[in-house]
This record gives structure tokens, C-alpha cells and sequence, in this order.
């Protein structure tokens, strides 16, 4: 009997892990494709089938050291963006300045927003959430004519302020965060109360530290979305100084074809998944926690 019970067990554990297993191997090939693609030479990438294994890694792909030398002439990446006014370095900047500085501001102004929101009693409460509900209801696309035309009566065309400042007013983290909120005890608020704190120092010495894994959470979100943003850079950014990332290798793509196209496609696509992935692998546990915390009431 036990026996068939360890039998049943272990097959209920392959039935349950294989959808499992199957989905992550969906993740990870693209992304190992990717990286042996920007090892790859060109030979190789035009091999066909496709070989799944690096037999020849070179980093041509990210610096073409023999660029004069045919058949294999591909010029890398970063000789390729040395013929733009500003060089790789300089677009990775503009990305990492633009998303951190959005997912900063808008963890402040959504966590503050949030604590009122979640926390406080006044007229027109409920009011004011459904407002803020609502305004995600609004297709983000209906939004960018009147959004550059504010912009270009701003004179904020072509600088940082047209991609942080629009941005940093994200509804979302407000909704996720008072979701958050609702975990934390009123007790513990009247308390710091009763010590003679202000709501100022409530919210930055109580508040913040109790919902540091939902605003890990939606920091991450938030900034994996401003770093991939390329829509909204390519409407107000018209100077090759202030392009972002994306934006960049989208041009960049477009100026090539063929198997040359993909492997340097492939390193820069690399080069920006870096950051994201380092940050992930850091804040991996708050993630997971802010993710299933979030909606939980105490």
C-alpha cells in the first residue's frame, strides 16, 4: 500500500511539473538563442539548420577586430554606433538615466499617494480612487497626440523632462501599493501617532519600510518597462545625443540586413538584458513576496 501510494505520489509530481518545466524551457530558449547568437560569426548564423552550440565564438559581433579583412567584414556593434554623434555608451545612459529616474519618482508619488489613498479618512476617498481606476481604462495611444503636444508647447522636445516627468505618474504602482497597504494594522500607525509623529515621518520611517517588497515589485515592472520603452522616445527625442536604448537599436536594425543584422542584433539585445536580469536576480525574494502579498488585508 505504501508502496502504490509513493508510486501515485511521484506520478501526480510529474503530471504537475511537466506544464511547469515545459513553460520555463519556453522562457530560457529564447534568451540562450539570443546569447549564442551574439557569439555567433556570421558563417554560423547563416548556417542553416541552425546549430544550437557556439563552434567558433568571437565577439565580432560586439567588435569586429579583423573589419577589414572580407569575407567576414560585419563591423561590430560598437564600431557601427561610432558612426552616430553619440557613441553605445552614451545611449545605455540615456536608458539607465530615463528608467531609474522614472521608477524613482514614481515610488515616491505613488507610495505618498497610496498612504493617503489606503490609510486616511476624508470626503471624496472612494471618489478619487475610482478617478485614478478609470484613467487606466484609457488606451495609452489615445494619449500621445495631446501628451507631444504638451510637450512641444512645454519646449520639452528633445529633453530629459518630455521622457521622466510624463512618466513618473504611474497609476498602477498607486493601485498596487494601497492594496499593499491594506496589510499593515492601523494599530501600528495610531501608535506612531501617539508618539508625537507626523504623517510625513509616518509614512517614511513606518510605512516604507513594511511595504518594501510590493514597491521592489512594481519598481521592478516599472522599470523594465521605461528601459524597453521605445515609442514614446522615438515621438519627442529628434537629437541622436538623446536617443535611448531601444530606440537606438531600432535605427540600427533598420540600417542592416541579413545574417550580419542578427548577430549584431543579438549582442545588443544581450547588452540590454543585463540590467534587468541583475536586478531580478537581486531582488528576486521581495519580488516574489510583494507579488503575493499584495491584496492581503490584515
Amino acid at each position: 500500500m505504501i508502496e502504490y501510494q509513493g508510486r501515485m505520489t511521484r506520478l501526480v509530481n510529474k503530471i504537475v511539473y511537466a506544464p511547469v518545466i515545459f513553460m520555463a524551457l519556453l522562457m530560457i530558449l529564447p534568451y540562450y538563442w539570443m546569447v549564442i547568437g551574439a557569439f555567433k560569426p556570421v558563417p554560423e548564423l547563416r548556417k542553416i539548420p541552425p546549430t544550437f552550440i557556439v563552434e567558433d565564438p568571437t565577439l565580432n559581433s560586439f567588435y569586429d577586430s579583423q573589419r577589414d579583412t572580407p569575407p567576414d567584414h560585419q563591423r561590430g556593434l560598437f564600431q557601427r554606433f561610432e558612426d552616430t554623434p553619440a557613441g553605445f555608451g552614451r545611449f545605455y545612459f540615456n536608458s539607465m538615466f530615463v528608467a531609474v529616474s522614472i521608477t524613482f519618482f514614481s515610488l515616491v508619488l505613488g507610495s505618498l499617494t497610496a498612504f493617503v489613498l489606503a490609510k486616511h479618512q476624508f470626503p471624496g476617498r472612494q471618489f478619487f480612487f475610482l478617478l485614478f481606476m478609470a484613467s487606466m481604462m484609457v488606451p495609452w495611444q489615445v494619449t500621445l497626440i495631446p501628451s507631444f503636444l504638451l510637450m512641444r508647447d512645454l519646449k520639452w522636445i528633445d529633453t530629459y523632462q518630455a521622457l521622466i516627468i510624463p512618466a513618473s505618474a504611474q497609476v498602477f504602482a498607486v493601485f498596487f501599493l494601497r492594496q499593499y497597504m491594506f496589510s499593515i494594522p492601523d494599530e501600528i500607525l495610531d501608535a506612531a501617532r501617539v508618539d508625537g509623529a507626523s504623517e510625513f515621518r509616518i509614512w517614511r520611517s513606518v510605512i516604507l519600510p513594511l511595504v518594501r517588497p510590493a514597491m521592489v515589485a512594481i519598481g521592478l515592472t516599472i522599470f523594465l518597462g521605461q528601459w524597453n520603452n521605445l515609442v514614446w522616445p522615438l515621438i519627442v527625442m529628434q537629437s541622436a545625443e538623446m536617443r535611448t536604448l531601444p530606440l537606438a537599436i531600432s535605427l540600427l536594425n533598420q540600417s542592416l540586413s541579413g545574417a550580419t543584422t542578427l548577430g549584431l542584433i543579438m549582442a545588443a539585445a544581450l547588452l540590454t538584458s543585463i540590467p534587468t536580469l541583475l536586478l531580478f536576480l537581486r531582488f528576486q525574494k521581495e519580488f516574489v513576496r510583494g507579488i503575493t502579498m499584495t491584496g492581503m488585508k490584515g
